[in-house]
């Protein structure tokens, strides 16, 4: 009987089981045949959307939008705080700078600046940019990383324009070495101050600087030299200035002090210019001079000839004012008397006395005129007699010198004027005659010529001197 009721229970177990596994496998096959439906009735567009998900079509992260890239991971970037200079609280970090001149631009006397471009460069060691390298190789970066991390702050001194230039891109380089030396370079374009002593003009020469300092940094945090001394400084040898010859660029650095900040320091770039006089003789000296000789030949003109020496003197003062009036107007305003404006007012001086002395002549003249008019006036008509003091030889010349007598006589009903020429022998009259007359007009003949004759010396030589003594003095 025991038996019997165990093969039942066991009996009934293996039914149980067997239905269960049935149940399961149609479950299964249900499950499955739903998901055939489901898709079979779902939109081509939401399967896609379905399939998005799949290990086939998914989609690689793009690893150049990341915030932080990949220099910036390698230099560890964000795990300082560049805001503060490099080794902040200890002594000043050295800043070495070399600069290569790649042009002077402009030289402007009007505006007393000059317009340089260059290449500068800073030299600094900053640990936290330190990185590690099996081959010791430099990383070169442009100017993009140059705002993430910690730069010296330079400005030029006294400049009153400058800029870095960016064609076709900033003109900006960045080079970091393993051991976190870094090199940092920049093109730029900086118009600046230059002082002008003008009292030599044009035969001057003129010493400019362009002064390069920290501005936040004193000297206790940080020190700026030159990077080589008296090599840090190159120059392009193609180099040249219209108006200027460049002598010589050197380097100095110096202490600045500022009553509310502290002691600064300045890199000074200093160079002498001396300044080519040919442009100057051709448009300015050999002009006045061609004036200055221009007047002289009224000299030679006769006195009487007032419309031919009047107006040359004129046109003489003109021009020399007019070559004064175009040199100031390239010029600063400046209050002292420049070394151009000595030469161009002597040579005015000289046009002008030129004009002064026809004008002395020619009142002379005039006086002596009427002087012999009046004494004309006083001498009787001796018309064809002879005179105990008068000499026999008479001409042409002599009439024109010494003046007209004229007897009016009457022929025929008619007024008929003969000339002759009265020559007076002065030491006979006073001797003989003892006439009066005779002295008086000894004394009234003067020859108004001689300050043309002495003026054709004098007037030349003094110039000349002058000339002597201006370019001994100047050159």
């Amino acid at each position: 009987m025991p038996t019997n009721v165990l093969l039942l229970l066991l009996l009934l177990a293996s039914m149980v089981g067997a239905s269960v596994r049935s149940v399961g496998r149609r479950g299964h096959a249900l499950q499955n045949y739903r998901k055939i439906r489901f898709k079979r009735e779902v939109p081509l567009t939401v399967e896609r959307h379905q399939k998005v998900g799949s290990p086939i079509l998914r989609r690689i992260p793009d690893i150049t939008k990341n915030t932080m890239s990949n220099s910036e991971q390698f230099l560890s970037i964000n795990d300082h705080d560049f805001t503060m200079r490099p080794g902040f609280g200890g002594p000043a970090v050295p800043v070495g700078v070399d600069v290569q001149v790649e042009s002077l631009d402009t030289i402007s006397e009007v505006d007393m600046d000059f317009t340089m471009t260059m290449y500068i460069r800073h030299y600094w060691k900053d640990e936290r940019l330190s990185f590690h390298s099996t081959t010791n190789k430099s990383m070169t970066y442009d100017g993009r990383l140059v705002k993430k991390i910690w730069v010296p702050d330079m400005f030029f001194v006294h400049s009153k324009k400058s800029f870095t230039h960016d064609t076709t891109k900033d003109n900006v380089m960045l080079r970091v070495y393993p051991d976190g030396k870094v090199l940092y370079s920049q093109r730029v374009t900086v118009t600046s101050m230059c002082s002008m002593d003008l009292s030599r003009f044009p035969l001057d020469t003129q010493t400019c600087s362009l002064e390069i300092e920290s501005y936040a940094y004193t000297d206790d945090d940080l020190m700026l030299y030159w990077k080589k001394g008296n090599n840090s400084l190159s120059t392009d040898e193609n180099i040249s200035l219209s108006q200027f010859l460049i002598q010589e660029f050197q380097t100095t650095t110096k202490l600045a002090f500022y009553s509310s900040t502290g002691w600064y320091n300045r890199l000074y770039i200093t160079f002498t210019l001396r300044r080519h006089i040919f442009f100057f003789l051709l448009q300015t000296y050999f002009p006045a001079t061609l004036m200055v000789m221009l007047s002289w030949v009224s000299f030679w003109i006769d006195r009487r000839a007032v419309p031919a020496r009047v107006p040359l003197g004129i046109t003489t003062v003109l021009t020399m004012s007019t070559i004064i009036t175009g040199v100031n107007a390239s010029m600063p305003r400046v209050s002292y008397i420049k070394a151009v404006d000595i030469y161009l007012w002597v040579s005015f001086v000289f046009v002008f006395l030129s004009v002064i002395e026809y004008a002395a002549v020619n009142y002379l003249s005039t006086v002596q005129e009427r002087k012999e008019k009046k004494l004309r006036e006083r001498l009787p008509c001796t018309c064809g007699m002879t005179h105990p003091g008068m000499m026999g030889s008479y001409s042409e010349e002599d009439v024109n010198n010494t003046g007209n007598y004229g007897c009016m006589l009457e022929e025929n009903g008619a007024m008929k004027q003969q000339r002759m020429m009265v020559h007076l022998d002065i030491e006979e009259n006073d001797q003989i005659t003892g006439h009066v007359g005779s002295s008086a007009y000894s004394s009234m003949w003067v020859d108004t010529h001689a300050i043309d004759k002495y003026s054709r010396v004098i007037f030349p030589g003094s110039y000349t001197l002058f000339n002597i003594i201006y370019w001994s003095c100047y050159l």
